[in-house]
């Protein structure tokens, strides 16, 4: 992942677990490691990415993550259920996949709440890394969407997941 203008973002690896009608989905096993311009960490749970798959001739512009469980509460960002990236479409280079993170993420706790997050941050970006108006709308329309179908417990959002879980799982044993 980087920032809009090649800045470096997220880095990290995964296993490429298989594919259905939804996309692509990766596994990060807990112990994976995350590492970006000053913070790095380990993941302290199993979880699942979906590349999603090309619709009408293009990826969307977003990243599903997926976790196994609810972890520790004291832990920031342990009750995640579902993060979702708003980024440009995702593209494979061979076995590298790239995409510009673009601020806004849908969020659904374990409770069941969804929200939009880093709204604040999708702002101030368009005007300190100028944004093209065509970008802007993408992401946004994107959050909107994904917020729905979350909302909504629609495919991919309503489980279709545990499988893939429970692949990284077997792998990891």
């Amino acid at each position: 992942m980087s920032k809009w203008g090649d800045r470096p973002h997220w880095e990290y690896e995964a296993t490429i677990l298989g594919a259905d009608d939804h996309g692509e989905w990766l596994g990060f096993p807990a112990g994976t490691q995350y590492s970006r311009p000053g913070h790095e960490f380990i993941g302290q749970r199993n979880h699942v990415g979906l590349v999603p798959a090309v619709v009408e001739g293009q990826r969307p512009w977003h990243l599903a993550t997926f976790w196994a469980a609810a972890g520790d509460l004291g832990v920031p960002g342990s009750d995640v259920q579902i993060y979702v990236d708003a980024t440009t479409p995702a593209e494979w280079e061979g076995d590298l996949l790239r995409a510009v993170d673009l601020d806004l993420d849908v969020v659904r706790r374990f409770d069941g709440s969804v929200f939009i997050d880093d709204e604040d941050e999708f702002l101030e970006h368009q005007v300190s890394f100028g944004y093209p108006a065509d970008v802007i709308a993408a992401a946004r329309a994107s959050a909107d969407e994904v917020r729905a179908a979350v909302e909504a417990g629609a495919a991919p959002y309503d489980g279709s997941h545990l499988l893939w879980l429970e692949r990284l799982a077997e792998l990891a044993t």
